[in-house]
């Protein structure tokens, strides 16, 4: 905390390379042992020695530079108080358009309740002081999430929240917050956009997000209940890692040119299986695998625990290797026939049905980065000068952010309106009713991804090109965005679904 207060003539004085100190949002720093540790050189630091370096130093960076920075802060500038905001864990943003509707204070929503709102900054704060620190780091090295952060979330039912509304989360006083029984897919969508704040795409990923996609089918479909629980305390405790192992080279969006095969034997109490799966998220360091197969008469979805016959290897994609991405090989592999999702030949309906959490839980999340990159996008257009005006004074720019506004309320309002249907149907009501609507909106809110990531990188210029300092969020928004645009259904094969379930409905009469 600064402990001095100076005179503006008193810091003018100290304006020499050997002596340097220069006034920040009316806080004075003694830069005079940083000039040759500055990121960019003493030369700039030496230009603005003494003087007011306010404008100067937020047309480059942000806040969060002068907190990494703090100890360098000597004083205060006699008679005055700094300016700028800075927002604690938990805190909601006060950038508009940074948070949606319903969290502004002057709005109302039909949709959220208390518990909503005590929920998010539970949550929001459990990301801030925990998840973000280890996300930004492990993007950076391409290491795996740690057991320490598995450990604090299964402690705080954070993983069991993640799998959405169920009996899973009965008799659970939710972080203080809500009920188990009284938690609804609005919950389950506070918690996964909270969760992706941490703006680290890899590990948004690699931090369990196979579990989300898999743990699912496990407690919708495995009549083993015995099997069920055991792999649900197992996982939901956090040791043991669980994913979804079902797209193939030969097959991607194509579930139903799967070639991975599982076999019988003789005695009808083991299936063989063999094939590969490529892409598997989190697929590295897994203890079980959701698997589909082919099988006798059509298709099989079984629980496979890594064992001999089970091999892994990294795939490198356009995120960091912390997501554990995988090509998986199934060599023979023994498994149990009580280890069954579902029904034998009758597993594309567990595929299917998984499917629509997984989707809704990628809308939130894509969503929910676009309107980050929006907020980005309005403080850089507010702070950064240009031909000696500020960005957002270009009527151009302006016009950039009301497309990428737009695009982001209307995809918000889109996904909460979905987000209650599924708080009212049952799982089969949803597996009938909302795999369109969902396929739709993921496939919408993807097509607006691609274009608010252009209109950033533009208003960003090179900045949004590069990994480091004040584009990093834009740059690796534009990097990643289309993992949501591929991942769980394409968008075009969504679309197609979206328009082909529509019309199972259509009434025969109107010709």
């Amino acid at each position: 905390m600064p402990h001095q207060t100076l005179s503006r003539a008193a810091v003018a004085s100290h304006n020499k390379p050997d002596d340097l100190w220069c006034i920040i949002d009316h806080k004075v720093y003694d830069l005079t042992d940083f000039v040759d540790a500055h990121p960019g050189g003493s030369v700039v630091l030496e230009q603005i020695a003494g003087s007011d370096a306010t404008t100067a130093f937020y047309n480059l960076h942000r806040q969060e530079v002068l907190e990494k920075y703090s100890d360098l802060c000597i004083g205060v500038v006699e008679g005055e108080t700094p300016e700028v905001i800075v927002p604690k864990a938990g805190d909601l943003s006060p950038v508009p358009y940074a948070e949606p509707l319903w969290l502004r204070p002057q709005f109302k929503s039909p949709y959220f309740k208390e518990s909503h709102r005590q929920l998010r900054k539970a949550v929001r704060e459990f990301v801030d002081k925990y998840v973000t620190p280890e996300a930004q780091q492990k993007e950076k090295d391409g290491t795996y999430i740690s057991q320490e952060l598995i450990n604090r979330m299964a402690e705080t039912d954070l993983l069991a929240m993640r799998l959405g509304p169920g009996k899973h989360l009965h008799g659970k006083n939710l972080m203080g917050c809500v009920k188990g029984e009284e938690f609804d897919y609005l919950h389950d969508l506070v918690v996964a956009q909270e969760f992706v704040r941490a703006n680290a795409r890899g590990f948004q990923d690699g931090n369990m997000a196979g579990m989300v996609i898999s743990l699912t089918a496990i407690l919708q479909w495995m009549p083993n209940t015995q099997l069920q629980q055991q792999v649900a305390q197992e996982v939901l405790s956090g040791k043991k890692k669980i994913c979804l192992a079902i797209t193939e080279a030969f097959a991607g969006s194509d579930v139903a040119g799967l070639r991975t095969t599982a076999t019988k034997t003789p005695d009808g109490k083991h299936y063989i299986v063999s094939g590969t799966k490529k892409w598997i998220t989190n697929g590295m360091w897994c203890d079980y695998f959701v698997t589909g197969c082919r099988t006798e008469k059509g298709f099989t979805v079984l629980l496979i625990p890594r064992q001999e016959g089970v091999e892994t290897t990294l795939i490198k994609t356009s995120y960091s290797t912390t997501a554990g991405t995988a090509f998986v090989e199934f060599n023979k592999v023994k498994v149990p026939v009580e280890n069954i999702l579902g029904q034998e030949h009758n597993g594309f309906v567990v595929i299917m049905s998984n499917f629509n959490h997984e989707r809704f839980m990628m809308c939130s999340a894509v969503i929910r980065q676009s309107r980050t990159v929006v907020e980005e996008c309005l403080k850089w257009c507010n702070q950064r000068i240009v031909f000696s005006k500020k960005l957002i004074e270009q009527p151009a720019i302006r016009q950039k952010l009301a497309k990428m506004i737009s695009l982001v309320e209307a995809n918000q309002a889109w996904l909460e309106q979905i987000a209650y249907q599924m708080s009212n149907m049952t799982y089969s009501q949803q597996s009938k009713l909302l795999g369109g609507p969902i396929g739709l909106l993921k496939s919408f809110a993807t097509r607006s991804a691609h274009e608010i990531a252009d209109e950033a990188v533009n208003i960003f210029g090179g900045r949004g090109l590069t990994q480091s300092g004040m584009g990093r969020i834009v740059e690796q928004f534009h990097r990643t965005y289309k993992f949501d645009a591929i991942l769980g259904g394409t968008e075009e094969i969504l679309a197609d679904l979206g328009v082909r379930q529509a019309m199972k409905g259509f009434p025969k009469a109107m010709l």
